[in-house]
């Protein structure tokens, strides 16, 4: 997670909330999404799937751990994030990275593979902080809220027999985003899943028709 369409800037410590604490100081987190169950469940679907050359793209890089490991087995990698906290950590952690709302900022057919660990947790609006984190984690009150743009757009950035990724849980109704990727004429297919306590997390494919 870690990708998110307001693409103010915003100093270090502005949380956009007022007087109000970040969810960061009241969760005792980062500001940063950190990797965790999904994330490193996404990144090891998704090594299996690229070659040394491969040209792919971690949308919500957030701290860069899934470019980082697409890296590691021999991809050329590049986040993108519209957090300048997050942009900041990537680079940090050694991973080329782009400001910038979803795919937006790249050209038509770049990419082998798109990888994306969405904000997929449903969240009412009124439930919701006005930070940095609470955009990295927030899917809105269906746990799509940048889902669907994604599956909106990313076509375009796919290379010929490109494919992308995604990382959803039992939340988020996996069946549901299968038939919306549908009307953007894209094909999914299921390729691994995790039980955890209150989910299942779940990585789809999304690959033209």
């Amino acid at each position: 997670m870690g990708e998110d369409t307001d693409g103010r800037d915003a100093a270090d410590g502005d949380n956009g909330a007022g007087n109000r604490p970040s969810l960061a100081d009241q969760r005792g987190v980062e500001s940063v999404y950190q990797p965790a169950e999904d994330s490193d469940l996404l990144a090891r679907t998704a090594r299996e799937r690229v070659d040394a050359g491969d040209t792919v793209l971690d949308v919500g890089t957030g701290s860069g751990y899934v470019a980082a490991t697409l890296a590691d087995a021999g991809a050329r990698a590049v986040g993108v994030d519209v957090s300048p906290l997050a942009c900041r950590e990537a680079a940090d952690n050694g991973v080329p990275v782009v400001r910038g709302d979803l795919v937006e900022p790249f050209r038509t057919d770049a990419f082998d593979l798109v990888a994306f660990n969405p904000p997929y947790l449903p969240t009412p609006s009124e439930q919701e902080w006005d930070d940095w984190m609470e955009h990295a984690l927030s899917g809105g009150d269906d746990g799509r809220r940048l889902v669907d743009p994604f599956l909106e757009t990313v076509e375009r950035v796919l290379a010929p027999a490109g494919e992308a990724l995604m990382l959803v849980s039992s939340l988020t109704d996996p069946e549901a985003v299968r038939e919306y990727a549908g009307e953007y004429g894209l094909a999914s297919e299921q390729l691994a899943s995790e039980k955890h306590p209150y989910e299942a997390l779940v990585v789809l494919r999304f690959y033209r028709e």
